[in-house]
């Protein structure tokens, strides 16, 4: 880690392992799967989730609405165009577009969106009424099926069987209740980074791999939680987002802590920056000099200065 950072570290009990998440690996026969030329990104727009999926009924426009099975059952969502590049998505994930959505499609969302601005209202009054620590994040009405999903987030685990009885009392359809993550509710609720730009889950994927701590430390971030956490509280989406580029780089450049001889005095690499090519080196005659890493040429296991 650069010296540059020294006087920037966590405090000594801050739990970073807390912020990261957990990591999933990846089978070789999601590395080596050959995906579909046709392969269509499509957003659901109550939650902002991507789903890749095929159509074998034809070419898709961008923006068409279709009707597409889900984890949660056939909904409305919106072709964003032709994925040439998944991202963070395995063989499993791709699914089978049922149908393009008709008119009547389009009037039913319509309809059941003004029903999600009442059942918001009747959801916080049972929760009132049964006393439960609920907090709503979103309400959807399934467009291709009879179910409502209501959405909330909770510090604890919660007993809600008598809630859900009242709401199929209420709406006469299937009720399906979901404790979501803090990622997943700015997902759905969206708002804007530290970086002044919407949330990378909400705007640019929600697939980005697992963000772990390794990944600020080879961007040669401040490892303090306030500077590398989200809204949610979680490490930065766009340290994942970003972290190949830096990766690739890194093998281009030498390592801080490196020491090689130069201009007649022993130097050591403080800072190596690969957004700039710039090596900062402190020699142990005090002098502190910036080096283009074009100049620096590897041999063997051991980096030196060219002309």
């Amino acid at each position: 880690m650069s010296d540059i950072f020294e006087s920037d570290i966590y405090e000594e009990n801050e739990d970073l392992a807390s912020l990261e998440d957990l990591q999933e690996s990846e089978s070789t026969d999601s590395r080596n799967f050959v995906f579909p030329k046709e392969l269509y990104k499509l957003k659901l727009v109550y939650s902002f989730e991507g789903i890749y999926a095929t159509f074998p009924g034809g070419k898709l426009n961008d923006g068409d609405k279709v009707i597409v099975p889900t984890r949660y059952g056939l909904d409305l969502a919106e072709n964003l165009g032709i994925s040439k590049v998944p991202v963070g998505i395995k063989p499993g994930d791709v699914v089978q577009i049922a149908r393009k959505a008709n008119n009547d499609d389009l009037e039913k969302a319509s309809s059941l969106a003004e029903t999600e601005k009442s059942a918001f209202k009747v959801f916080r009054e049972k929760v009132e009424h049964h006393h439960l620590d609920m907090k709503l994040i979103s309400v959807h009405f399934l467009v291709g099926e009879q179910k409502a999903l209501f959405f909330f987030s909770s510090d604890n685990r919660v007993d809600f069987r008598e809630l859900v009885k009242d709401l199929v009392s209420i709406f006469k359809m299937r009720i399906e209740l979901r404790q979501i993550g803090v990622r997943d509710e700015c997902r759905i609720t969206g708002g804007l980074g530290v970086c002044g730009r919407p949330y990378c889950c909400n705007s640019i994927s929600d697939k980005l791999r697992p963000v772990s701590i390794k990944m600020a430390k080879e961007q040669n971030l401040s490892l303090n939680s306030m500077k590398i956490s989200g809204q949610c509280g979680r490490l930065l989406c766009c340290l994942s987002y970003e972290y190949d580029w830096y990766s690739e780089a890194r093998k281009k450049l030498p390592n801080e802590g490196i020491r090689l001889f130069y201009d007649d005095t022993n130097f050591r690499v403080i800072e190596v920056n690969p957004i700039t090519s710039m090596v900062k080196m402190l020699g142990e005659d005090g002098r502190v000099i910036e080096v283009n890493a074009k100049r620096f040429v590897r041999e063997g296991n051991r980096w030196k200065i060219g002309n």
